[in-house]
Formats: structure tokens, sequence, C-alpha cells
């Protein structure tokens, strides 16, 4: 029934657009993988590589992007220096492993005894670690218990599920990530595991803000009022904007985003504030993926580029389908939604990044919300499930009825 009910949910056909396309096929390249990025990008292999060999017959005009360039010498060096300090990264990981063992459980203790038998005596390591020689050959002779045993798969399968989700899973999404993959446990022995691997979630960290409210054009009432669980798709869209730091100037960021299953619908990363720029290209996005056929409220704070003549011109063109709602002056808790989205991407991703181009900012957000946010992250108001089993949830409990 899955597979069917998949089958009929992408036999749909879907519209991307100019930019989406650009920034699949230049993530298709920096990331080296295509068959990963079309799984995380929801598309078919054939068709990234038809938009790359387009890119590459059309040139700039229609798919700007590098084809399959010959490498400089430049590069080349660069190439070199990322591969030795790869290795570097490797040879310093592997010089702390005594020290990581140190602070291991005994039966772990006892493991990097054996596995270093040829270099120590067994006696001088006993000594080192603090255990004694005849619990290490009584150890040696019964083998490792069943529960240590668990405890290592379980170390290993947390570890490359943390790695996994850029040091942003705490124990409640990681359990739920185990238990997609059959792994029944709890969140305290989770957390135990992953406090003794020493595995800690990023925390938040306050974001600048961004809102000019201090125009002269009119602002719409507050329709939401705080209402943020909705009934259907496309019955409430809430957006906000963001400063995201380069060493090229700030680039500034306008989501929109769905509250039934929370996704990012459209999105527009721009190197200025004018309305055309941020909401009016977010705006395009979102439609362009969807048909609007029954009523939205498209809610914001007051800022100017919202509360603009040409965005509400633009708005009118749907003859009342679409109305706007507005947050209170001052009050962030009315689009508490979008500014929690914006916690999650600084603390998630732009804090641990240090961008020197507006296009490496692109590329990068385009990343965390089309191949992370919008289809493996895991959100705690759907249930620790990802957007895609959410709404694979709803469709089966759609057919069901």
């Amino acid at each position: 029934m899955l597979v069917i009910n998949l089958a009929i949910m992408r036999s749909k056909p879907k519209h991307y657009t100019l930019e989406f396309k650009q920034k699949a096929v230049e993530l298709s390249y920096a990331k080296g993988n295509v068959a990963q990025v079309c799984e995380d990008l929801n598309i078919l292999p054939a068709v990234l590589y038809r938009w790359r060999k387009e890119q590459k017959n059309y040139g700039k005009n229609s798919f700007p992007g590098r084809g399959n360039p010959k490498m400089t010498d430049e590069q080349k060096e660069i190439a070199r220096l990322k591969k030795q300090l790869k290795e570097a990264e490797l040879e310093r990981d592997n010089l702390k492993k005594g020290d990581w063992h140190l602070l291991r459980e005994r039966q772990e203790k006892y493991r990097f005894i054996k596995q270093h038998l040829m270099k120590f005596p067994v006696e001088k390591m006993c000594n080192v670690l603090e255990v004694s020689k005849s619990g290490y050959y009584h150890w040696l002779k019964s083998g490792p218990s069943k529960l240590w045993q668990e405890n290592q798969q379980l170390s290993s399968l947390i570890r490359d599920i943390f790695e996994d989700s850029f040091h942003s899973y705490g124990s409640p999404r990681i359990k739920a990530e185990l238990e997609a993959i059959g792994f029944k446990i709890s969140k305290p022995r989770v957390a135990r595991i992953m406090k003794a691997n020493y595995l800690y979630a990023k925390r938040k960290r306050k974001f600048k803000a961004t809102t000019d409210s201090n125009h002269k054009y009119p602002t719409a009432p507050n329709l939401l009022n705080q209402c943020f669980k909705v009934a259907r798709t496309n019955q409430v869209w809430v957006s906000d904007i963001t400063y995201i730091q380069t060493k090229q100037g700030w680039s500034y960021l306008t989501v929109i985003i769905d509250l039934f299953n929370r996704k990012v619908v459209g999105w527009a990363l721009s190197d200025n504030l004018t309305t055309e720029d941020t909401i009016v290209k977010a705006w395009q996005m979102a439609v362009k993926s969807t048909t609007l056929n029954q009523p939205l409220i498209l809610h914001s704070d007051r800022g100017i580029q919202y509360a603009s003549h040409r965005f509400t011109k633009l708005l009118k063109k749907y003859k009342g389908l679409v109305r706007q709602s507005m947050s209170r002056k001052g009050n962030c808790w009315d689009n508490a939604v979008a500014e929690s989205f914006f916690k999650s991407l600084k603390v998630e991703w732009v804090y641990w990044h240090k961008y020197k181009l507006r296009s490496q900012a692109e590329l990068s957000i385009f990343q965390w919300i089309e191949t992370w946010y919008n289809t493996r992250r895991r959100h705690s108001y759907l249930g620790n499930r990802t957007i895609k089993e959410f709404e694979i949830d709803m469709y089966n409990q759609k057919l069901a009825a």
C-alpha cells in the first residue's frame, strides 16, 4: 500500500523554478554525488543529468553553471590542499583515540588492550587504563557481554545519525530515527549513550531582527491570532525575512512556510531588501509549486515589504482568495513559527559556516532547505516525523476515510 501511495503521490507533474534547477545542478557538482542529490531533492537522476547537459550546451543564458570544466592550476592546488587537510584531520582523530578510550567503560578499555597487543605490553596498558590484568584475562575468556555489544552497535548508529543531522539532533529525534529503522529504545538510554560519546546537540543563540515597520503603508489585521494549527495545506502560510552575513555584505533570506506541514514552499535570498527581490520572488516560487483553489491566509509581520503597494497589488489579483494577516506591532509571538524556523536554520547551519561570497551562502541555504529541512529533518511539531513521512501518513488516512 505504501509503495502504491508513493507512486500515486509522485504521479503529479512537478514544475521547478529556474533558480531550483540552477541550484540543483550546482549542488550536484559541489557534492559530486548525483544519486544522493536526486534522493535528497526527490527528483529523477535522468532529470538532473538533462539539466546538467542543457546547462553545458546552452551556457549561462539558460542554466548558468560550470558544466564539466577543466580545473585550473589554482583549483588543482586548492583540491590538493583540501585533501592534505582531510588526511591531517584523520591523523589527529586517530591520535585522540587513546584518550577517548580512557573515558569509556571497563569493557571498552579491555577492547582497547586487545586491539593494541602488538604495540604495548598488557601489564603496562592495564596500569595506564587503571584496570586489573586478571579482569582483562577474565573478559578475554568470557567475551564481551550482550548488553555491551548492543551498546556498541547503538553507539555507532547514533553517531552516524548525529553527524547526518549536522549535530542538531538531541535524544528525542535520534530515538525517532532509530525507531524508523527498526530499533526500539527509550529516550533515556539514547541520552546516556550520547553523553558517553560526548554528542551534544547545538544550542540556540540570538539572531538579528529585520523588521522595518516604520512606514506609512496600511497594515492588515491579525487574522491568525497565534492559531498555528490548521486542517489542510495552503490554508495558512507564514512569512518572514532575516539576515545572512557574508564577507561581501548582508544577504536577506525571505521564506514562506505552510503551517499544515511546516514545509518551506517558497524562499528567496537577495542582496537587498526591496519588495521585488524579497517577498515577491518568494511568493512566485510558492505559487508556482501549487494550485490555489481554496482560501489562503498569508501572515507576516508589519514589514514594509509586505505592506507595500507592489505586494498588496499582487495579492489582489487573486480576487479575494488570498487574505493578508499581520502581527501586532512589537509582538514576535504572533509569527512564532517563522521565527522558530530562522532559529533552527541559524543554529543548525548558518552559525557553523563562514560565507565569503553571497553565491556560497545561496547554495548553502538551498542545500539546507531543499535536501534537509523539507525532506529528511524530523520536526517535533509533526511528532518527530519528517515532512515526507507526515504527508504519507495524511495521504493514507485520507484514503482510509
